[in-house]
């Protein structure tokens, strides 16, 4: 049974009889953890497991895992410093702050799939503008050449722990106010304006980039849907100019930055003729349904692998176990260094820059 293109969510930290009933379906490719599916290290490693035994080949199980605000498991795993300070190190000590980017991605990665997680929605690479408080301090810096050397970093961290990195959110939520979780946000620049946001993408693509989330962001100058459900954009400049061939995901259908467009059925509907591969829906079991009862997705062995090829690869013989990473000499330096980084004090910032 191949993949489907819909990523869920299960409600508690184990799997129940309609849990199983929807992991099964067809539809059904990927599974999407939060912090409420979260006890201990232990119980989280069970529940993967749980989910992996499923189906076969087994369903690929994600987190939201950037570090900073956005870290869904915390006691048990290192506490990853928000993104912002890592571009203030590298600000102030280029080599500094690439070296630290990349044992972020290497933790990141490592203590993830020590427990079977396949993959983590990361790294940001949406530019600082300094209007978007949802992105705020998850994006590295303004400079997008800048952003484009630490998201490589934190790309290949993970890489070296088993992981692939999903960017996001693609083309570029930095430079509007409203947060899409809650409206619908509008940029409402020329095509060309948007170069410096996109130069990211060219560089970890030209890299070898295997995911990308695609923002709930409408570009007016570029088509009247947003980002994620538009085929212009997603087949057109993603695909077509940046000839991207890695896996594409949009930002959970479920945000009001989607609602505006229909239906729940209806986003999905756009979003595949969008040319995404992977449409998470996330604490919405009754959207979730509806999907499984309505959505007509024949099975697409493109789409499919190229979802397939996000799963995690095996540690490093000598990081077999979860006991062997804590006690290794990498885990403990990469460690160390990101503490001295949560507790080095803030730029001092006379002109009112955000930091």
């Amino acid at each position: 049974m191949v993949l489907g293109p819909l990523m869920v969510d299960v409600p508690g930290r184990s799997l129940l009889p309609e849990d199983r009933d929807v992991l099964e379906h067809p539809l059904v490719g990927s599974v999407i953890l939060f912090s409420r599916n979260y006890e201990n290290v232990e119980q989280l490693r069970a529940l993967v497991a749980e989910i992996r035994a499923v189906r076969s080949p087994p369903l690929l199980v994600a987190a939201d895992y950037e570090g900073g605000r956005v870290q869904r498991f915390r006691e048990g795993f290192t506490r990853i410093p928000p993104m912002r300070r890592i571009g203030r190190e590298y600000r102030m000590d280029r080599a500094r702050g690439r070296e630290l980017a990349q044992q972020a991605g290497w933790v990141i990665g490592a203590e993830l799939r020590a427990v079977g997680i396949d993959l983590c929605f990361a790294p940001v690479v949406d530019l600082e503008y300094g209007v978007s408080e949802v992105i705020g301090d998850r994006a590295f810096h303004r400079d997008p050449d800048a952003v484009a050397v630490l998201a490589g970093a934190v790309m290949a961290g993970l890489r070296d722990a088993g992981m692939a990195a999903t960017a996001k959110h693609f083309p570029g939520h930095g430079a509007v106010v409203a947060d899409s979780h809650v409206a619908l946000p509008v940029d409402r620049r020329e095509l060309v304006d948007l170069e410096a946001d996109l130069r990211p993408y060219r560089r970890l693509i030209a890299n070898g980039l295997p995911s990308v989330m695609a923002a709930h962001v409408v570009f007016p100058a570029v088509d009247s849907l947003p980002a994620s459900l538009s085929r212009r954009w997603i087949e057109g400049v993603l695909r077509g100019d940046l000839d991207f061939r890695g896996a594409v995901f949009t930002d959970d259908l479920g945000m009001a930055g989607a609602r505006h467009f229909g239906d729940v059925v209806r986003r999905a509907e756009l979003a595949l003729a969008a040319g995404c591969d992977v449409l998470p829906v996330c604490n919405d079991r009754a959207a979730v349904v509806d999907l499984l009862q309505r959505l007509d997705a024949r099975p697409e062995p493109v789409r499919a692998l190229r979802t397939a090829r996000l799963h995690g690869r095996g540690p490093a013989p000598d990081l077999a176990t979860r006991e062997a990473l804590l006690a290794s000499d990498t885990w403990r330096r990469c460690t160390a260094a990101l503490a001295r980084c949560l507790d080095a004090p803030p730029d001092l910032s006379l002109d009112g820059e955000v930091t």
